[in-house]
C-alpha cells in the first residue's frame, strides 16, 4: 500500500480560473518541474521518478535529462515516461513504492501535479482497473485529431459502464470530467479539478488530502478506469497556484529560424539546465556561465567544478524589448537579476507577468522554461517570475491584438 508523503500542484499564470493556458515558454516539461520541486519542498530521498503526460514534447528521445535536472535530481536516477491520461497517472500511484516521485502534467487545460511516495502518510490503495476500447477521440502518428462526437455515447457506454464495471463505492472524487458530471456521479460534494489529463487524479489526491476526505477516487478517460481508495494519514500539500490573469497581447513575425548547434546545446546543458556556476580550484568566485581561466602563469585552467546557483533574488536592471524577433513573440522583459548571497548576476527573461510590468528591486524566483524550439528541438533555460511587481503600473505596450 503506497504511502504518500508529500504533493505538490502548479497552475499557469495565464487564462481563468476554470481554464489555465500554457505560456508561450512553457510545456509538459516545465510543468512537470513546477509540479515536482513543489512535491519536493521539504526534502526527501527520490529514487525512481515517473512522468504521465498526453503531451510530451520529444517522442523519439527522452525527456529524462531535462526533468531531472529542472528538479536538481541525480542524472543516473530512473525515470519512467509513460504516454497516457488520469487512469495511467493513478495506476503509477497505485504501484509506486516508496522515494518515488510521480508527476502528472497537461497542456489543455494546463497544470501539472505530483506526488512523492515514503514510508508513512496519506495511505492509497488499488480500488478497481477496468481497460474497455471506445475510442471516441483519436491522434494519430502526425498529430491529426479525429472526434468522434458523441458525448452521450462516452457518457453512456463508457464513464457509466465502466463505473459499473469495477463494483466501485460511490466515489468521494471523480477526475478526468467536467465537475458537473462528477457532482452527478460521486457521493457529497467532489472537489474542483482544474484539469482533465494525466494530472486530475493527482490535483484530486492534493484536494482530498486538504479536506481529510478519505473513500474512492477515480480517473477516467474515455471508457478506461482507474480507482484508488483513500484510506486515511496525512500529506503535506505544495501549491504553486498564482492568480489567474488574462494572456498578454503579443505577436510573432515571420521570419528564418535560428538554426540550433547540438554541439553548443549539449556542453552547455548541464549548467544552463541545473542552472550552476563554474568554480575554479583555489577560487572562490563563481562564473556564470561556467568558462575556462588563464591561471597566474597563463596557462588555460579548465578545472572548474559546478556548483548550484540560489534561485531567488533581485531584479539589478530591466529593459523591454518592442522590436519583433523572428522566433519570439514580442514584447518581452529582459532583466538582470542578482543572486542572494554569491556575488553572481543574471541576464533572463520574465515570465508570468506582462511585459513592462516589472521593475529594479522586484523580488522573485528563478524557474526553468522552454527559452526556444530551434529545429524542433525545445531548448530549455531559466526565467525570473516576480513574486509581485513592486509597484502596480499600466505596461508602455502597444496593443498589437493576439496572434
Amino acid at each position: 500500500m503506497p504511502h504518500i508523503v508529500a504533493i505538490g500542484t502548479y497552475l499557469p499564470s495565464w487564462g481563468c480560473d476554470t481554464h489555465r493556458i500554457a505560456g508561450d515558454d512553457e510545456d509538459a516539461i516545465t510543468l512537470a518541474v513546477e509540479a515536482g520541486r513543489a512535491a519536493l519542498s521539504e526534502g526527501g530521498a527520490v529514487e525512481r521518478v515517473v512522468l504521465v503526460s498526453r503531451d510530451l514534447p520529444l517522442v523519439e528521445s527522452s525527456n529524462a535529462a531535462v526533468l531531472l535536472a529542472g528538479l536538481g535530481l541525480d542524472p543516473e536516477l530512473e525515470v519512467d515516461e509513460r504516454l497516457g491520461g488520469a487512469p495511467a497517472t493513478l495506476d503509477a500511484v497505485s504501484s509506486a513504492r516508496p522515494r518515488t516521485l510521480v508527476i502528472g502534467s497537461d497542456l489543455d487545460p494546463a497544470g501539472a501535479a505530483a506526488i512523492l511516495t515514503g514510508e508513512d502518510g496519506l495511505q492509497v490503495r488499488t480500488a478497481a482497473r477496468v481497460a474497455r476500447s471506445l475510442p471516441v477521440r483519436t491522434r494519430n502518428a502526425d498529430g491529426v485529431v479525429h472526434d468522434y462526437g458523441d458525448p452521450r455515447l462516452l457518457h453512456e457506454r463508457g464513464l457509466v459502464a465502466s463505473l459499473a464495471a469495477a463494483w466501485l463505492d460511490t466515489p468521494v472524487a471523480l477526475a478526468g470530467v467536467d465537475h458537473d458530471r462528477a457532482i452527478e456521479l460521486c457521493g457529497g460534494e467532489p472537489p474542483v479539478v482544474p484539469t482533465a489529463g494525466a494530472s486530475a487524479g493527482l490535483f484530486a489526491l492534493a484536494a482530498l488530502a486538504e479536506s481529510n476526505v478519505n473513500g474512492p477516487l477515480v480517473a477516467v478517460e474515455q471508457a478506461s478506469l482507474s480507482g484508488v481508495t483513500v484510506a486515511g494519514g496525512g500529506a503535506a500539500v505544495y501549491r504553486r497556484e498564482p492568480t489567474a490573469q488574462p494572456r498578454p497581447q503579443t505577436r510573432a513575425v515571420a521570419g528564418p529560424d535560428i538554426p540550433i548547434s547540438l554541439a553548443a546545446y549539449e556542453r552547455a546543458f548541464e549548467a544552463k539546465v541545473r542552472w550552476e556556476a563554474g568554480r575554479h580550484s583555489g577560487s572562490e568566485e563563481l562564473d556564470f556561465p561556467p568558462r575556462y581561466r588563464l591561471d597566474d602563469a597563463g596557462r588555460l585552467a579548465t578545472d572548474y567544478e559546478l556548483v548550484p546557483l540560489p534561485r531567488v533574488g533581485s531584479v539589478y536592471t530591466e529593459v523591454t524589448v518592442h522590436i519583433p524577433v523572428p522566433g519570439l513573440r514580442t514584447p518581452y522583459s529582459l532583466v538582470i537579476v542578482e543572486l542572494d548571497g554569491v556575488g553572481v548576476r543574471a541576464l533572463v527573461k520574465v515570465t508570468g507577468f506582462e511585459a513592462g510590468t516589472v521593475r529594479i528591486g522586484d523580488r522573485g524566483r528563478l524557474t526553468l522554461r522552454r527559452v526556444a524550439v530551434r529545429s524542433g528541438v525545445p531548448d530549455y533555460g531559466y526565467a525570473f517570475e516576480p513574486y509581485a511587481p513592486a509597484t502596480p503600473r499600466t505596461p508602455s505596450v502597444r496593443s498589437w491584438g493576439a496572434a
